[in-house]
């Protein structure tokens, strides 16, 4: 695999990681203002599997043999623009994104950018990227496996925020 899809391999890694940081900073935010975190009993699965994504896919490229790589230029448009939307996401929720399920009753629902369209948007940016990255890398395995798994992650996590907002009063 050429030089420089590691690193594009390695900006997403790095990207995941700032994500981290960034709803790390927004969780103690929200909880010093009263935001209490639910579905605390399936988070781990999410590391777990978008940990388990990463290596799945390092696994699978290694495993290839090199000389066979087709860079795709669609894949990675569709990457890039599937990174300007995963940016609106995390900005039209400020200080309010989350990798968790933080609810504050005294906020009232964020409903701009691309949450005044669709109600989960980022899942479903999320959802694209793990099957279009392990494409763009030809790792034909981790592009079916990973999605697959989003989504029955997806059937925890939607009823719990959903519960969540309901429990607080803040869906319509």
């Amino acid at each position: 695999m050429p030089l420089f899809m590691w690193v594009i391999l390695c900006f997403i890694i790095i990207q995941r990681l700032v994500e981290l940081n960034i709803a790390k900073r927004n969780e103690v935010w929200i909880k010093e203002r009263g935001g209490v975190e639910r579905g605390e009993e399936h988070y781990k699965w999410f590391i777990l599997v978008h940990s388990l994504f990463f290596l799945s896919l390092i696994v699978e490229v290694l495993l290839r043999h090199p000389a066979t790589f087709q860079f795709n230029i669609y894949l990675f448009v569709l990457f890039l623009l599937l990174q300007f939307v995963r940016f609106w996401c995390i900005s039209s929720l400020g200080k309010f994104w989350n990798t968790k399920i933080i609810i504050s009753p005294q906020f009232p629902l964020v409903r701009k950018g691309p949450y005044k369209y669709v109600k989960h948007p980022n899942y479903i940016v999320v959802g694209i990227e793990l099957l279009v990255i392990p494409l763009l890398f030809e790792a034909y395995i981790t592009a079916v496996l990973f999605p697959l798994l989003h989504i029955l992650l997806l059937t925890v996590r939607i009823p719990a925020e959903e519960n969540a907002l309901k429990d607080t009063k803040l869906t319509e």
